[in-house]
């Protein structure tokens, strides 16, 4: 199984793309993940939706999205890489989100949390969950 998260944009502050960067190779150790970092950070959703294969399931962070505990995250991977064969795609949107197109596209809305993080922010926070609910599942003591 594969994941691939799809964001519009470059991380712009250094530190937070150092850690989002850290994120992934970390993600990578239990998992292969692709991220594919579309150039404009106010990509249309033809852009998003061009960048992911049309077998793929896709998760959109949404701030309307339903809400998932690390736990449960972690539960719903480990049913979709036992039960799915399809590449997992995560859809994180520039400042301005996602427009309907690329939400339609999406199979869930997750929000990551009830508060507003920015787009930066989010891609790092989805990284930390993937490693976290990996890290979980292979008994890996990080997430204690």
């Amino acid at each position: 199984m594969k994941l691939r998260v799809v964001w519009a944009g470059k991380t712009r502050d250094r530190n937070l793309a150092a850690l989002t960067a850290d994120f992934a190779g970390r993600a990578r150790k239990f998992i292969p993940l692709d991220i594919v970092e579309l150039k404009d950070s106010k990509s249309d959703s033809a852009g998003i939706l061009a960048a992911i294969p049309s077998e793929d399931r896709v998760i959109a962070l949404d701030p309307n999205g339903k809400t998932w505990t690390s736990a449960e995250f972690a539960a719903f991977l480990d049913r979709h890489i036992q039960y799915d064969r399809r590449p997992l795609t995560f859809v994180v949107g520039g400042p301005a989100g996602l427009d309907d197109a690329a939400r339609k596209r999406a199979e869930i809305s997750w929000s990551l949390s009830p508060l507003t993080f920015t787009h930066d922010m989010a891609r790092f926070l989805l990284l930390e969950q993937i490693y976290r609910a990996m890290a979980t599942l292979r008994n890996h003591p990080y997430p204690r």
